[in-house]
């Protein structure tokens, strides 16, 4: 069992909690996501890291109730636990792989779109660590639902933004990101995490100054082992699976409209099996290693 030191409510229909999960915190790097389940016939839930600390052996996480299961988490309090806490999974942030004196020379911009601030605080967090400095968009529809800003700020510098101009400046994100390169902010890098429409108008917005650009496609994950077949998407015409060959994947090669296409039909049984009936061997992507039934 994982025992949940601290849960409650960050903003809106966002909320976060911290678990005691020693052997995940000691091996996590940011880019990564856990599964958690709550009981032995609790549903498997795919969640990225928001946060860890190694020497208390913990493990942030920040989520939306969606399902039934995110929704019986939020009635989750201290003292608590989960049957499963797995992880960590996925292939960690291209960030944190690079050579130190090759990322000194990038000038990284961070766009997060809603509770996409999450998985990008471990990104911002470790680059500080590092020396590096980066700049964070933080966009969100008002400012009741912005989140995670303080500790953004104290290890980025942040830029928030909301559709109402209820707080910061106002407009969306690519708006906010334009106005940053013609203020002279200058880029050669993008991370981008928040809402598949976001992420591929963002891609959109920064194909026209040239500046490469990684997503993070953990919204699509439904199973989180490539078994489900939810999050198949094409990345430059060749078939990947979110869960086992990413998150993270070049942004301006994803085929951003099939992917939200297929989004809305897994929604339902009968897509899921048009889905699974029309991509035949490549649904999914079976243990991550074998390449499913290709």
């Amino acid at each position: 069992m994982y025992k949940i030191l601290e849960a409650r409510n960050l903003a809106g229909p966002n909320y976060e909690m911290i678990v005691e999960a020693p052997r995940v915190a000691q091996r996590c790097l940011p880019g990564q996501f856990i599964i958690a389940k709550l009981g032995e016939e609790g549903e498997r839930i795919p969640l990225t890291i928001t946060d860890y600390d190694r020497e208390k052996g913990t493990i942030e996480i920040v989520y939306q109730p969606i399902g039934v299961s995110t929704h019986k988490f939020t009635e989750c309090k201290a003292g608590d636990a989960f049957q499963d806490f797995v992880g960590p999974l996925g292939k960690p942030s291209d960030l944190v792989e690079m050579p130190i004196e090759e990322l000194k020379e990038k000038k990284i911009i961070f766009v997060a779109g809603g509770v996409g601030t999450a998985p990008v605080y471990p990104q911002a967090k470790w680059l500080h660590e590092h020396g590096i400095e980066c700049d964070v968009i933080i966009g969100a529809k008002t400012k009741e639902l912005v989140i995670l800003e303080d500790k953004m700020r104290e290890v980025a510098n942040v830029f928030v933004t909301t559709d109402d101009g209820s707080y910061g400046r106002s407009g969306m994100v690519t708006k906010c990101l334009e106005d940053l390169i013609a203020e002279g902010h200058s880029y050669n890098h993008c991370v981008c995490i928040g809402p598949m429409i976001m992420m591929k108008f963002t891609c959109m917005t920064t194909a026209k100054y040239n500046i490469p650009t990684v997503v993070s496609m953990n919204p699509i994950m439904v199973d989180g082992t490539g078994m489900c077949g939810a999050c198949r998407l094409l990345v430059d015409g060749e078939v990947k699976f979110a869960c086992v060959d990413g998150p993270e994947f070049d942004g301006h090669k994803v085929d951003f409209n099939l992917a939200m296409k297929r989004q809305t039909l897994y929604q339902t049984k009968e897509g899921e099996a048009f889905l699974a009936w029309k991509e035949g061997k490549t649904h999914h992507g079976g243990c991550g290693e074998c390449g499913g039934d290709k």
